[in-house]
């Protein structure tokens, strides 16, 4: 395991080491020996999500440890250190910490359920201080030290997770970029290969657009091949896969690929550490069509012009694969996980003559490096320049109430701008009513728009079918443990239900009293917890009102009377 040079703050805390101890390699040696990495939970390590795997629209930044589909568990820090940022929200990373060790690393622990009694002390101060359940904090260095496997949190489910985990992650602290956390002493096992579920090849005859499977055999645990296979010109591959460890039935990511044709390498990878920025191209990496038409995923192993990522090495070497006609090749595909599992492919190729490029005679390609502006009088489409990533063939129209913008089979790099004129309307209508995007089954969700000159205008990173919709139904609040008039004395907390027919809880505000109440949304389960600890009162009977809003301005009220000493 490698160490880095401890921070500062660190080596004043040993000051009083002999100058013999005093060099910072003699420094990082003894931290290590006084402070070993240990891992986050003390339960066997399951993966659910390895490090730098394709999701939507994002490179994993962590490791997905299972919780046996529990809740609860103890989350420890794996190194001394101090909380430099915590974070509640109720997508993302849900409740989150962020602990900074003196070896230069941050960690990260996500979806929690809560947090340490004094964290969450000082985190539900903060909450009451800003009236707010969701929030940002940055807490001071003498805030909150941390010691190692110093209980933090307890592992939860909140946020944009789907199921009860931990998200881990190690961050370098100069920069938060993500490094992979398997290089650290967690104990993982993990001797199964990664499995190769389709092979493709795609042609450069229309931009590698589209492709040609080739059927697999299995030679031995290790090797795939195909039947001899005739192709020729510019070719580039790609694979539909997975990887598993050995206690867990999740289809994760790989860690390296490699592609060499007749023993030379033309494209290679290993995901050691990732940038933010890299999931901006992501897919650019994928056959995004495939995706979004099949919902399969094709990871591509070559480098779009377009692409900017970190874990590529600065190279010629892009994938692309020139044959040349009566030409034999050996093309060997490598892929591994981090413990150095590997699986090939090995196919023998003929070089043929390249087929023509096919071209299409069309007035609708957009060209990235121009602006473009389609106005239907009551309703536009601008695309900025730098939308697409490409040149790409889209349609634009307007049908009826609807306004299609080609279809979500292209990737964007940037968002573009829908625009629709407000017509003659009372206020409470106009007030209700914002740009729906059609889903695959021709429903509309709503999209967030802003009131401009007169129009509704909203952005949008995919292509797709856009309508101008409705939302006259204010939320529902429901008490779910507890009715109107009842004695509560030998309660712990109050749970309602909270819902929205469409467009969706943008905010609520509860009190007791005429007090502000800490009311704890779970989006997932539409649910809201009051906690009676938080707040003590004098009397007995005490007012409660709740108030929420949707993203279209409907507003409800809930009030009720209840008992409690």
């Amino acid at each position: 395991m490698q160490i880095n040079q401890p921070s500062r703050s660190y080596i004043i805390k040993f000051s009083i080491i002999p100058l013999l101890l005093s060099f910072p390699l003699s420094l990082t040696s003894h931290a290590q020996e006084i402070n070993p990495w240990t891992p986050p939970l003390d339960i066997p390590i399951q993966l659910s999500g390895t490090f730098g795997e394709l999701r939507n629209n994002h490179f994993h930044a962590g490791l997905d440890i299972r919780t046996q589909g529990r809740q609860g568990l103890e989350v420890k820090s794996v190194l001394p250190g101090k909380i430099k940022r915590i974070r509640v929200s109720t997508s993302g990373y849900g409740k989150a910490l962020y602990v900074q060790h003196f070896d230069g690393t941050t960690s990260v622990y996500a979806h929690l359920k809560k947090f340490a009694p004094k964290i969450e002390a000082y985190v539900k101060a903060k909450q009451y201080q800003k009236e707010s359940f969701t929030l940002q904090l940055f807490p001071k260095d003498d805030e909150l030290d941390i010691e190692q496997e110093e209980l933090i949190g307890y592992s939860g489910n909140t946020g944009g997770s789907s199921g009860p985990h931990l998200h881990f992650e190690i961050r370098d602290s100069k920069d938060q970029s993500p490094l992979n956390p398997m290089q650290y002493p967690l104990s993982i096992q993990d001797t199964q290969r990664p499995q190769i579920q389709n092979f493709y090849i795609y042609s450069s005859a229309d931009n590698y657009q589209s492709k040609k499977e080739y059927p697999l055999n299995k030679k031995n645990d290790s090797v795939y091949t195909t039947a001899a296979i005739e192709t020729g010109g510019a070719i580039q591959v790609g694979l539909r896969l997975f990887d598993r460890q050995n206690l867990s039935y999740s289809k994760n990511g790989i860690y390296s690929a490699s592609v060499r044709l007749n023993g030379k390498e033309k494209f290679s990878y290993s995901i050691d550490r990732i940038s933010f920025e890299d999931s901006k191209s992501i897919n650019l990496i994928i056959d995004y069509k495939n995706l979004k038409q099949n919902r399969k995923r094709i990871q591509r192993f070559a480098k779009n012009p377009e692409s900017k990522f970190t874990f590529l090495k600065e190279s010629p070497l892009d994938g692309t694969l020139q044959l040349t006609p009566n030409k034999s090749y050996q093309l060997l595909v490598r892929v591994s996980d981090y413990k150095g599992n590997a699986t090939y492919v090995e196919a023998y190729l003929s070089g043929i003559d390249a087929p023509k490029a096919i071209s299409k005679q069309t007035n609708n390609v957009i060209d990235p490096i121009k602006d473009y502006l389609f106005d239907f009088d009551s309703t536009s489409v601008y695309f900025p320049k730098k939308t697409f990533f490409q040149k790409a063939d889209i349609q634009v129209e307007y049908t009826g109430d609807t306004l299609r913008v080609g279809k979500d089979i292209i990737p964007l790099k940037n968002p573009y701008e829908i625009s629709f004129t407000i017509p003659k309307m009372d206020s409470l209508e106009r007030e209700q009513s914002f740009i729906g995007k059609l889903d695959r089954k021709g429903k509309p969700y709503f999209v967030s728009s802003k009131i401009e000159d007169n129009k509704w205008i909203a952005k949008s990173k995919t292509l797709g079918d856009f309508i101008i919709s409705r939302d006259s139904i204010s939320p529902k609040i429901v008490p779910l443990n507890f009715k109107n008039k009842q004695w509560l004395s030998n309660y712990s907390f109050l749970k309602f239900k909270i819902t929205d027919d469409y467009s969706g809880i943008k905010s609520y505000r509860g009190e007791i009293n005429g007090k502000w109440i800490l009311l704890e949304h779970e989006p997932k389960k539409n649910t809201l917890i009051y906690d009676f600890d938080d707040l003590k009162f004098d009397q007995a009977l005490h007012q409660l009102n709740i108030e929420a809003e949707d993203f279209a301005g409907n507003k409800t009220n809930f009030s009720t009377d209840f008992y409690r000493k």
